[in-house]
């Protein structure tokens, strides 16, 4: 419509101009005509034919230029049409405009209570679960004051037991004492009449009774035995076989090896680099040895770290899929690789106590927890093993009607110190009592630690508990695999303890080590001496040798009588 307005205007301009400049022109025609009418009335007749002429000519464009005004006000009404035209689209427009936004607006507040519909939908839903979570936490509440009080009762009457125990020690003792001082005034009558040194009546004394007394305490122990065998044995096999019976887990059947397939043999080269100095900045960085060979398409990781083996093969991973393998990048992707396997260590720790059930564990020992995903024993991976006993060890302490959560930690932290015996000094019993110790753990699961390969007495029935799960889970059928060279080393060893004996004619190792049979001489060793001797080659068994399971150690005496007839 501007547009429009603006060519009607110009047109407008044009013709009044036109009209203006004919104005001006036709008055200053005249006024020459009349001056020239004055100066001169005797003209020719010519002149004045001419200037007819140029009136008319005059006459001529004035009426031309009527008409292009008469055109230019049609223009103008056309123009005046179409600017109403677009008036009425505009309106329309604005009329659309409005109906639009009302409908967005209709919409909008639907879409709104919709919202808000679904909103108070969710909110009562969640309340709901809230509600839900809230009797659950009052049950679990309520099944824990219950545990309390059972737990008190059971504090009551151990202390009352304890104080009994007490009483009980204290008269001991005293009877003792009297018995020590009877002991006294006997030896000093006898040292009196037989006129001997207190020192020679004793050595006396334990050489008769050692002569005298030999068979009839062989007898002793093994009667013990068999009275100790007689009652216990059918309660702990009972026992070991309810336990064995709730708790399955997959044989093992994989060797842990730490070789890198590579996409190809193009590949060693880069990881060597120029002059070696890739394999060079990696082998500083990780700590382990890289072994290229003839292999095609393979390289193996070599260390006796387990967890730096690991961050080793993950950081040649991601070298090889990266493609850009250099001294600079080598670095970025070994610190990666370590925080991802520190990482993974840390949420095994937690997961581990997690399924366990287990309450207030420091992180830090739950760390090196998760370092046992990495360690292997005989094929078997050190955390499920740890934690196969976590659980045989908690089904045994609830048939028992103990404490299932102390034993479940015992057992999940007997082996904690394979986790850090290639940093610290020790066997992994010694450095399992230390970091029991450094990081709080209760008496209980540092004893279950450190006598659960007999390297000390244990104090609580925890401890026992654990022996008997730690047994369960390294002896069952395939739970682990041994090499031939170590096999062969412990069967041999085994013999030889057996053999070093005085009196041990031939000795056996049969059942893949499990069993040992002892053949005796039976001029030198009598049918109540095979007992102590099984006693004593038991004792040097367990001192000396690291075996997984048991052994059953079989004496045998036989007496031969020939006699030849002629």
């Amino acid at each position: 419509m501007d547009t429009w307005l603006g060519i009607l205007l110009i047109i407008i301009f044009c013709i009044v101009g036109a009209a203006i400049s004919f104005a001006v022109t036709y008055f200053v025609l005249k006024g020459k005509i009349e001056e020239a009418k004055k100066s001169a009335d005797d003209n020719s007749k010519a002149l004045t034919e001419q200037l007819n002429s140029k009136i008319k000519e005059a006459d001529d464009r004035l009426l031309d230029a009527e008409k292009r005004v008469t055109e230019a006000n049609l223009k103008i009404e056309e123009a005046a049409r179409k600017g109403e035209e677009a008036n009425e689209k505009v309106e329309s427009a604005n009329k659309r405009a409005e109906e639009i936004i009302n409908n967005a607006t209709i919409q909008a507040k639907n879409l709104t209570i919709e919202l808000k519909n679904q909103a108070d939908q969710e909110m009562k839903e969640k309340r709901q679960e809230l509600q839900a979570q809230e009797n659950k936490l009052s049950q679990r509440e309520a099944n824990i004051d219950r545990r309390d009080q059972t737990l008190l009762e059971r504090e009551n009457a151990l202390e009352q037991k304890n104080a009994e125990y007490q009483k009980k020690a204290e008269d001991l003792s005293f009877k003792e004492q009297e018995v020590a001082n009877k002991e006294a005034s006997i030896d000093a009558k006898l040292l009196e009449v037989a006129n001997l040194s207190n020192q020679e009546a004793r050595q006396i004394v334990l050489d008769k009774v050692e002569s005298k007394m030999s068979v009839e305490i062989a007898n002793m122990v093994k009667q013990m035995e068999d009275e100790a065998k007689e009652n216990c044995d059918k309660k702990a096999k009972d026992l070991l076989a309810l336990a064995m019976s709730k708790y399955s887990q997959e044989v093992v059947s994989e060797r842990t090896v730490s070789v890198v397939e590579l996409p190809s043999d193009e590949m060693k080269g880069r990881i060597i680099g120029r002059e070696g100095r890739n394999i060079r900045t990696l082998e500083q960085l990780l700590g382990t040895d890289i072994i290229i060979d003839d292999t095609p398409e393979v390289i193996q990781v070599s260390c006796f770290d387990p967890i730096r083996r690991e961050k080793a093969r993950l950081a040649l991973d991601y070298l090889i899929k990266d493609g850009r393998i250099q001294p600079g990048r080598i670095e970025e992707v070994v610190e990666k690789a370590s925080q991802e396997v520190d990482q993974s260590c840390h949420e095994a720790g937690i997961n581990a106590a997690f399924k366990l059930g287990l309450p207030r564990i420091n992180k830090d020992l739950l760390d090196y927890v998760g370092r046992l995903k990495y360690r292997t024993s005989y094929t078997q991976n050190a955390l499920d093993h740890s934690m196969q006993v976590a659980y045989l060890a908690g089904i045994m302490a609830a048939e028992l009607g103990l404490n299932q959560n102390i034993a479940k930690r015992a057992g999940l932290l007997h082996d904690i110190g394979k986790a850090a015996d290639f940093e610290l000094d020790g066997s992994h019993v010694e450095i399992g009592v230390r970091l029991a110790k450094k990081y709080g753990e209760p008496d209980i699961v540092i004893n279950a630690i450190a006598s659960h390969h007999g390297d000390c007495e244990p104090t609580s029935i925890y401890s026992v508990i654990v022996q008997a799960a730690d047994t369960l889970s390294a002896a069952r059928p395939g739970a682990r695999n041994e090499s031939l060279e170590n096999y062969i080393q412990r069967i041999e060893g085994l013999e030889n303890i057996a053999k070093s004996f005085d009196g041990v004619a031939q000795a056996y190792a049969m059942q893949s080590g499990r069993e040992i049979r002892i053949m005796v001489e039976p001029e030198k060793i009598d049918d109540a001496e095979i007992t102590k001797l099984a006693y004593q080659i038991k004792n040097k068994v367990e001192n000396e040798m690291t075996y997984p399971g048991q052994i059953k150690i079989s004496v045998i005496r036989e007496t031969r009588a020939t006699e030849i007839c002629k």
